[in-house]
């Protein structure tokens, strides 16, 4: 690689050397938490107008510079910013602008987790929209991989915020997770309560944790998509199947407002109902 091209990909992975800290109980709102994106570019885009960010039309000049928030507010996304929608590298990139600049948070998904163990080159199923996104990188310059890599290595499994009352993550945490971050942890906010058992359709069969949580922490997240964003507790899954034909949805915290854009179409089929899954009838292994 000629020198002048190393330094370049190298700036390039700059922001997302220092692996950031789950515990930001120092970092307070307001915040406009935004769900499972999926790919669903201009839906993004016509959400984060309506909150009022300020984003380029074309997805290729979105840099630190050319996007902003609004004053005293920032972006948290609940992760799965990949697969399914039109164009998971806009989206990306977006987001990873917004991030650069200080503008926003992000928390992993497991759509992202499994094209970030592609881009390494591990063993993965291409399907469930993976294929889409592998296309879409296809088309990016070879440095994206190295950027994209460092970006889904950094981001943080879950972020506990605003003085400990604020917790997002992707799928889902315990009250007595909160502050640890082994694997069992890992795997419960990438995946929720599962089992690694699957239904008929080989899809993983989850539980219902928020139906039993008790914690004082609000929780938001996605990776469930439900028909309308629906608070359970002390929990909010503002996942509302954007790819599926149903709605981009952010919740205004600390305001608690529910803001949505209805998706442009049906991106992707959807193989078992929008719903929250069955609530656990018995204790989970440990």
């Amino acid at each position: 690689m000629p020198p002048s091209k190393q330094h370049s990909d190298e700036r390039a992975c700059e922001p997302f050397k220092t692996l950031i800290d789950p515990d930001q109980r120092a970092l307070r709102g307001p915040f406009d938490i935004i769900g499972d994106v999926h790919g669903c570019y201009r839906e993004l885009q016509e959400l984060l107008d309506k909150l009022g960010y300020q984003v380029p039309d074309d997805p290729n000049q979105a840099t630190p510079s050319t996007v902003r928030a609004p004053d005293g507010r920032r972006a948290i996304f609940v992760g799965d910013l990949v697969d399914r929608g039109a164009d998971s590298m806009a989206s990306l990139k977006i987001v990873m602008a917004f991030v650069e600049a200080g503008e926003a948070l992000c928390v992993l998904g497991n759509h992202d987790d499994k094209f970030r163990r592609w881009l390494q080159g591990r063993d993965v199923s291409v399907k469930h929209g993976l294929e889409g996104t592998i296309e879409d990188f296809k088309r990016e310059p070879a440095y994206m991989r190295d950027k994209l890599l460092a970006f889904l290595s950094w981001l943080p499994i879950y972020l506990w915020l605003d003085d400990g009352k604020l917790v997002v993550v992707h799928a889902g945490i315990l009250d007595e997770m909160l502050g640890r971050t082994n694997s069992r942890v890992r795997r419960f906010c990438l995946y929720g309560d599962t089992e690694g058992e699957r239904d008929a359709l080989g899809l993983p069969i989850r539980y219902h944790w928020a139906a039993d949580y008790r914690g004082e922490a609000t929780v938001v997240y996605g990776h469930t998509p439900l028909p309308e964003a629906d608070w359970v507790n002390n929990t909010l899954c503002i996942d509302t199947g954007c790819c599926f034909g149903g709605a981009l949805t952010a919740l205004r915290w600390p305001e608690r407002e529910i803001v949505s854009v209805e998706a442009m179409k049906v991106y992707s089929a959807r193989l078992r109902a929008l719903g929250h899954p069955k609530v656990r009838r018995t204790q989970p292994r440990r």
